[in-house]
C-alpha cells in the first residue's frame, strides 16, 4: 500500500501530537520514528517527524504504568551524571568527558542539584548507591548488548559491567528519567525481540518513567550536543526551576534532534548520526 503526504496537510511542529511506537517481531529493529523521505531537497510533510513526536514502548501495559506515575512527579530533580572516557580495556570516547562537564555547569547554573562521578570513582557499587538517592541518570559510557545472554547487557563503568539484570534489581525511590548516552542501549536480541529484552527497556522495568537510549554505535563527538541541546531545552525552554520535567522528555529529544540535523544538514552520515536516538516511556 501506498501513501502520499501532503505538504499543507503537515501540521506547526509546536502542534504536533504524541505517538507512541510498540513494534514487535523484527519491526522492533526498525527506527520508525524516522521513516520517511530524505533528499538534498527535503521539505516538510516528507517525513514522520514532521506530523508527530515519537516515542516507543515495550508494551501498552508499561506506557499505561508510566502515565500513572507521572501524576506523583517530584519538586525537585537530583541528577546523577556518570562518565568513562577511559574505560580500562575499551577505546577511549574523550567527548564524554566534555558532555558531562558542560552539563554539570549548565545544571550548576539553573539551580539543579547535581552529583558528576567519572573514570575510577564511577565503579559499579558506587553507581547503583547513587542511582537510590537521585531520580535522574545521565550515562556517557560504553554500553554493550550481550547476545548470548541480553540480561548482561549493560553499561561499562570502571571496574566493570552494570548488568542490566543488577540494575532492574535496584530499589530506586521515585526514579523519572535515565538518559543512556551510551552504544546499544535499545537494541533488543534477536531471539528476544518480543519482550524487549534491552537496557531502555530494563531501566523502565527499574521503575523510571522515561528513558532516552540509542539504537546503535553512536557518534562520540557529537554526544555532547545532543545532550545539551536535550537539557537545555527542558530548563530555558520549558521554563524549569529546580525541576526537569520529565513529561517533556521526548520533546526534549525531538529538539535536539531537531537542532543537531539543521547543523549536518542531510548528508547519509548526518543520517546515521541523529536516527539512533529514541525515547522510550511517557
Amino acid at each position: 500500500m501506498h501513501s502520499h503526504w501532503q505538504l499543507e496537510s503537515c501540521p506547526n511542529p509546536l502542534e504536533r501530537r504524541r505517538i507512541w511506537w510498540c513494534p514487535t517481531g523484527e519491526l522492533a529493529f526498525l527506527p520508525l520514528h524516522a521513516a520517511g523521505i530524505y533528499s538534498s531537497t527535503y521539505q516538510a510533510g516528507q517525513c514522520v517527524s514532521d506530523f508527530v513526536v515519537s516515542s516507543y514502548t515495550p508494551t501498552v501495559h508499561s506506557l499505561n504504568e508510566k502515565c500513572n506515575a507521572s501524576a506523583t512527579l517530584s519538586k525537585y530533580t537530583n541528577l546523577f551524571l556518570i562518565s568513562q572516557p577511559n574505560t580500562p580495556r575499551l577505546p577511549s570516547i574523550p567527548w564524554t568527558r566534555k558532555e558531562t562537564h558542560d552539563l554539570k555547569v549548565l545544571m550548576d547554573g539553573s539551580g539543579i542539584t547535581t552529583l558528576l562521578l567519572e573514570d575510577a570513582g564511577a565503579t559499579t557499587d558506587k553507581v547503583k548507591t547513587e542511582m537510590k538517592t537521585h531520580n535522574w541518570v545521565h550515562f556517557a559510557c560504553h554500553g554493550i548488548q550481550d547476545a548470548s545472554d541480553p540480561l548482561k547487557s549493560g553499561v561499562h563503568l570502571h571496574n566493570g559491567r552494570l548488568e542490566l539484570l543488577e540494575i532492574m534489581r535496584q530499589q530506586i525511590p521515585n526514579p523519572d528519567v535515565a538518559f543512556l548516552s551510551a552504544c546499544q542501549t535499545s537494541k533488543g536480541d534477536l531471539d528476544l525481540s518480543e519482550e524487549v529484552v534491552h537496557l531502555a527497556a530494563g531501566m523502565l522495568a527499574a521503575g523510571y518513567r522515561g528513558v532516552v537510549g540509542t539504537m546503535w554505535s553512536i557518534s562520540d563527538m557529537h554526544g555532547p550536543e545532543f545532550a545539551m541541546e536535550f537539557y537545555r531545552y527542558l530548563l530555558t525552554e520549558k521554563g524549569a526551576s529546580q525541576a526537569l520535567d520529565s513529561t517533556q522528555a521526548a520533546y526534549a529529544l525531538d529538539h535536539a534532534v531537531g537542532k543537531i540535523r539543521e547543523s549536518l544538514g542531510q548528508s547519509d552520515a548526518s543520517f546515521l548520526t541523529w536516527v539512533p536516538y529514541v525515547h522510550f516511556g511517557y
